[in-house]
């Protein structure tokens, strides 16, 4: 499935907190006036979103975003206007809890089939030959 065809998740508002702040870099005449950039947390333990297997998985997918608070922390400063930036850490955001939502499958290992083996086998012959006619003859 596409993201164009998934169901945006809804998070509700109190399970997250937003602050505005000072965006970094260049910015013209309004850099140091305006506070555009988004800064939002997100509380990993409290979430009614995933179950707690989620939750392990979310952390593990936050990296380094996530804080000895369990409280997830996205900045977001792309944009030049603080509904912009709010919008884009509410998507992140909403993109990381649907991936944590997916449960992994389980490889199950298997042994490859005796016509796998006899093919592997058959091309290294083939290729042991391409190399020994590539050689130079021995002299006697």
């Amino acid at each position: 499935m596409n993201a164009g065809t998934r169901t945006r998740l809804e998070i509700p508002e109190s399970e997250y907190t937003l602050c505005f702040v000072r965006s970094p870099g260049p910015g013209g005449q309004n850099v140091n006036k305006v506070a555009t950039a988004c800064e939002l947390r997100f509380m990993v333990s409290a979430t009614s979103l995933l179950d707690e297997a989620g939750r392990q998985r979310l952390r593990l997918m936050a990296g380094r975003r996530l804080t000895l608070l369990d409280e997830i922390v996205l900045d977001a400063h792309r944009h030049r206007s603080r509904e912009a930036n709010r919008r884009d850490a509410i998507g992140r955001l909403a993109e990381l809890i649907e991936r944590a939502r997916e449960v992994p499958r389980i490889r199950k290992a298997t042994r490859p089939t005796r016509g796998a083996r006899a093919r592997r086998l058959e091309g290294k012959r083939q290729r042991k030959d391409t190399k020994r006619l590539r050689a130079r003859p021995p002299f006697d």
